[in-house]
């Protein structure tokens, strides 16, 4: 099979280098397929030799906006990164615990997890999205035209690439299992969740980790919010490491 592309994104100071070097370690201990990974980052300090170090691509925002993913927008740029062929893009709070190669073999021109949070909406969950480097250049290029319309009309960066990939045809989604979210499908929801500690779904590839808590968070059993309990998750630290 050829190389493919697995890419991620570092911007400002939210996440340290230690989630870049983690990621890459959870990548290559579950890939048999020859694979390039690419951090895109303003700040590539301590981040491990075996990753591939690129600029940030520039996108014009305003100052002072809410954060809300509209950077990762910039990899439907037409000849990003000098990359080229099948890339797989991956959030730094993922956490692997399986195999990740059918994530390559799945027929699309563009997958997607589906955002649990809204079930019923056509609306992907951008924490991992596979795409042909410069097939939708159109993607970016209306975004960069339309801004200010679009901030208005969407709340976040995924919800305006899934509008616009169901336009073109082209949205589909991963496997549910294969993509669980760590709040909604790891963990156990109200009573049970004090009785009952989190735990890896069947057939789960890559577990989402979305909002709060993240991984260390969850590990300790911090759900960031006061009306979720949950329990610590320490089996986390198995997958979650360099």
């Amino acid at each position: 099979m050829e190389k493919v592309n697995i890419i991620c994104m570092k911007w400002g100071t939210k996440f340290p280098a230690a989630y870049v070097n983690k990621l890459y370690g959870m990548v290559q201990r579950n890939i048999s397929i020859p694979f390039r990974f690419v951090c895109f980052t303003d700040n590539g300090d301590d981040i491990r030799p075996e990753v591939e170090i690129q600029a940030l691509p520039e996108l014009d925002l305003p100052d002072n906006i809410p954060e809300r993913g509209w950077r990762k927008l910039s990899v439907f740029a037409k000849d990003f990164g000098g990359l080229s062929g099948k890339t797989l893009f991956l959030d730094l709070d993922v956490v692997i615990v399986d195999s990740i190669d059918d994530f390559f073999s799945v027929p699309g021109d563009f997958l997607i997890a589906h955002d649990k949070k809204n079930p019923k909406k056509m609306e992907g969950n951008s924490s991992v999205f596979r795409f042909e480097i410069g097939k939708y250049p159109e993607i970016l290029s209306y975004f960069e035209k339309n801004f200010e319309q679009i901030k208005n009309e969407v709340r976040h960066e995924q919800a305006y690439l899934s509008r616009e990939m169901h336009k073109l045809g082209a949205l589909e989604f991963w496997d549910d299992s294969w993509v669980p979210s760590f709040k909604y499908r790891c963990a156990p929801s109200w009573i049970r969740s004090w009785f009952e500690a989190p735990s890896i779904p069947n057939n789960a590839k890559i577990i989402l980790f979305h909002g709060l808590p993240n991984p260390p968070e969850a590990i300790k059993g911090i759900s960031g919010k006061w009306y979720r309990h949950i329990q610590p998750s320490p089996w986390i630290e198995k997958y979650w490491s360099e």
